[in-house]
């Protein structure tokens, strides 16, 4: 049996081969080379567009805060001016109230104009209709 199955492995053993001549290799190789380069050129043309587009971007994020920045500093100015102009004009009408004060303007009809208050039997009263 011992030789059946050493017999069996030899069947199924592949024969060896015999060496084929070498062949020149110097077309694909030269070709794989300019593959690689090709391939090289893409990679370096892809990474820079890459980079072209994202300073592009990069560059829109910038301009877009230094916009807002800039409104950011227009709404601060506009505020303190408003609150300016509310405090002048709560000045002004405080001025305007004590101008039309009824005491000061008696007090200066009296003391300019030589104006004094008329008496209840000085007053009369016009009646209209029967």
């Amino acid at each position: 049996m011992a030789a059946w199955t050493a017999a069996a492995r030899a069947e199924r053993a592949p024969a060896p081969r015999a060496r084929a001549a070498p062949r020149a290799r110097a077309a694909p190789r030269a070709r794989a080379h300019v593959a690689k380069r090709v391939q090289t050129q893409r990679r370096v043309t892809g990474g820079v567009l890459w980079i072209g587009i994202l300073a592009v971007l990069l560059a829109g994020v910038v301009a877009m805060n230094v916009a807002v920045l800039r409104l950011n500093m227009t709404l601060d100015r506009l505020g303190r001016e408003r609150a300016n102009l509310r405090a002048d004009n709560a000045q002004l009408f405080s001025q305007l109230s004590s101008a039309a004060a009824t005491g000061r303007i008696q007090a200066q009809a009296i003391k300019r104009l030589g104006y004094v208050p008329a008496t209840p039997a000085q007053t009369s009263y016009v009646r209209l209709g029967p």
